[in-house]
């Protein structure tokens, strides 16, 4: 059984996306939030659904809402449903929101995830040297994700040093993605997670469709073989890891 550790079900598929994932063998899935509407979607899926579980944040590009959406967004992360904080952090390729909005709506995350004792789920896109300060700033919260990590060896090292769980996306499984399957054969397996960050990024060999949860199955096979293992083994690692980083018991 797997777990897709980072989705967005209510950007698309819905219903139809968590049966196919079912079927496939995904035992559960995270469904995450990127501001107060998308959260408060990820929460109400969580309630028709018992195999999903919501995170509750805002996404680097929406950090501009912050003053507008905190005390909602802090309401909703407070909820026993509640598994996780974000995604959050820097993304500096786009950069929708101004760094400095995007640096405060980060910070403002890493500490209510310590203080509701959730995990924090990052987004770090060409943003390494910030993401690392900030975290190193405001202290790394104990339970913390790099989802969708997209760095080579260095960055992994980085980040694990720092105690936090690397979650690998479809990205693993493209060909132009060596120093990605790198790190995945480095990361100790106690600290390596699986997600497909759907609608996005539909691994092989489905590149080109619009990705489920379903095809967490193709991102663990690539994971797998970037570390010389087992399918089986590392479908029975990453559901544990998952478990214990976003506190869920089946």
């Amino acid at each position: 059984m797997w777990v897709d550790a980072h989705c967005h079900l209510q950007l698309a598929g819905g219903e139809t996306h968590v049966a196919r994932a079912r079927a496939a063998g995904v035992e559960w899935m995270v469904c995450v939030g990127t501001d107060l509407e998308t959260s408060t979607e990820a929460v109400e899926l969580a309630g028709a659904f018992d195999d999903v579980y919501p995170t509750v944040g805002l996404h680097p590009h929406e950090a501009s809402k912050l003053g507008a959406q905190w005390e909602m967004l802090s309401a909703l992360a407070v909820g026993d449903e509640c598994v996780g904080i974000g995604e959050c952090g820097f993304d500096l390729y786009y950069e929708h929101s101004p760094r400095d909005e995007q640096e405060t709506a980060f910070r403002w995350q890493i500490r209510l995830a310590r203080d509701t004792g959730k995990a924090l789920v990052v987004h770090s896109r060409d943003a390494w040297d910030d993401t690392f300060r900030v975290l190193d700033d405001e202290g790394v919260p104990p339970r913390t994700v790099f989802h969708c990590f997209t760095g080579g060896p260095d960055e992994a090292r980085a980040a694990l040093a720092r105690g936090c769980f690397l979650s690998f996306s479809g990205i693993v499984s493209f060909k132009n993605a060596a120093p990605l399957r790198e790190a995945a054969a480095l990361a100790p397996a106690d600290r390596i997670l699986v997600e497909t960050d759907s609608p996005y990024l539909a691994p092989e060999p489905y590149r080109g469709r619009e990705n489920e949860p379903a095809y967490v199955v193709a991102v663990g096979e690539a994971v797998a073989r970037a570390r010389g293992e087992s399918v089986d083994v590392v479908a029975q690692v990453t559901r544990a890891n998952a478990a214990r980083v976003f506190g869920v018991a089946r």
